[in-house]
């Protein structure tokens, strides 16, 4: 669950506010809402106790106010306690960013700024930039990759001390997509609804709770494929045919691109039939996951991975409606499947 920009990371954040380090200001941006909302959530409800807020905290939104006008605010001194708190949303939309520029040259040791600009980065070539880190905190929230989905829900669950088989981890991951506000909604249902004594999530929890077949998924047909298992993927296939709440190509290919995309640079390591050093070249956090990747290779010639990629494209091409009059979803599903397989 690590997020780094110049040096700081979530984790490190989250560490220092913990210990009651906090930092006079704190630009937060990027893409990926959940960790902007973490940090400043955290900020807004530890940093002042509940008497202290109602004169030193307040929240404001970035449509709302200029930046001369947010300055005034951070200059004051705070009533009856050691600090005040200004958070500011949607700082985006923050008219005019001149005044704050200056402001973060020399800003109030009394004052806690958090500023939340979502959806973007300000323009690191920018002044403010530089000089809010170089007397707080700026950290920009990327967006999580499909494959670091996986890592990110284990380590979310083994805070709550709760583990998570990896067939499992990939059913979630892949119905609920990289969306992680929703992802750890789903996560702590998941861990409200565990039986007592019970530490342990397994595939027909997350089918019973999260609504994912444990044998019609995006896992399970990535597997099939792995193992030029053609009755398997087909089954698969005409379940989503059948059921396409339950999966599409949408959901699918992106899982699949990835995996031959990863295949055909395994073909270039050094020692491709060594676990660990294989994992090591595609840059795994664990040796296991390289086993796909061996079978494949055992499967797939390097030719034909070539092709199944560029079919990948053409695939996702017409399913977006590209030189594609008539053809359904659900047989650019099979087309893809059956070249794969054959």
């Amino acid at each position: 669950m690590v997020e780094k920009k110049s040096g700081h990371t979530f984790e490190g954040i989250m560490k220092s506010l913990k210990a009651r380090e906090y930092a006079p200001i704190y630009i937060l941006m990027g893409e990926e809402a959940y960790f902007i909302d973490r940090i400043s959530d955290f900020i807004a409800e530890n940093v002042l106790t509940e008497e202290e807020r109602d004169f030193n905290q307040m929240t404001l939104f970035g449509s709302d106010i200029t930046g001369a006008q947010l300055v005034d605010m951070a200059k004051r001194y705070p009533m009856m306690a050691e600090r005040q708190v200004l958070i500011v949303k949607e700082a985006q939309n923050i008219r005019s960013w001149d005044a704050i520029e200056k402001y973060v040259e020399t800003p109030m040791p009394t004052t806690v700024l958090v500023i939340c600009y979502k959806n973007g980065t300000i323009d690191k070539r920018k002044k403010i930039v530089a000089k809010a880190e170089a007397k707080g905190i700026v950290f920009e929230s990327k967006k999580k990759r499909d494959s670091e989905l996986p890592s990110f829900i284990e380590g979310y669950l083994r805070q709550r001390q709760i583990a998570i088989d990896n067939k499992s981890t990939q059913m979630i991951a892949e119905s609920i997509g990289s969306d992680l506000h929703r992802l750890t909604s789903e996560l702590d249902k998941l861990a409200i609804s565990l039986p007592p004594q019970t530490k342990q999530i397994t595939p027909e929890m997350v089918e019973h709770q999260i609504g994912v077949s444990k044998e019609f998924n995006g896992f399970e047909l990535k597997a099939a494929i792995i193992r030029r298992d053609a009755f398997k993927a087909n089954q698969i296939i005409k379940y989503f045919d059948n059921n396409p709440k339950s999966g599409s190509i949408f959901a699918f290919l992106p899982l699949l691109f990835s995996y031959f995309q990863n295949l055909m640079i395994a073909y270039y390591a050094p020692n491709r039939t060594n676990e660990a050093e294989l994992a090591h070249f595609l840059e795994m956090k664990s040796a296991w996951g390289a086993r796909d990747y061996m079978t494949g290779m055992h499967n797939f010639s390097a030719s034909k991975t070539l092709q199944i990629i560029s079919k990948m494209r053409e695939i996702d091409a017409k399913s977006k409606g590209l030189d594609n009059p008539n053809t359904s979803v659900g047989d650019l599903m099979k087309e893809l499947v059956f070249f794969i397989l054959h």
